[in-house]
């Protein structure tokens, strides 16, 4: 399971529950799981043992451009608007202000092009 230690706990799990429906509840004494799509990612204060960290995702929502929409309005940086990859993929490209980088997709099946 992922696991990310932001400076804003709160912060990251409001952003992301915003802009990719995650599931789950902000839990102060403990870490905080929150479910996107098929995938639990861990959010926990460092705690003064672990530095800030940051990643990149590459998650799988039914709506690309809302997702978008949804990431942008709360303070992603669009890196790049949503295109038809070569492996028929719908994708776009985020950054949060946490550091992360979101690549947005959904499949969109072998027999479209």
């Amino acid at each position: 399971m992922p696991r990310l230690f932001p400076e804003d706990v709160e912060g990251l799990v409001n952003f992301l529950k915003a802009a990719f429906e995650a599931q789950g509840e902000l839990e102060l004494d403990r870490p905080t799981e929150l479910l996107i799509g098929d995938t639990v990612l861990m959010i926990a204060d460092g705690g003064g043992i672990h530095q800030p960290t940051s990643s990149a995702f590459y998650i799988y929502v039914n709506d690309v451009e809302n997702a978008w929409k949804r990431a942008v309005k709360p303070g992603a940086e669009s890196y790049r608007e949503p295109e038809d990859t070569p492996w028929n993929d719908r994708r776009v490209i985020v950054n949060d202000q946490w550091g992360n980088h979101w690549q947005i997709a959904k499949h969109r099946g072998a027999s479209q092009n």
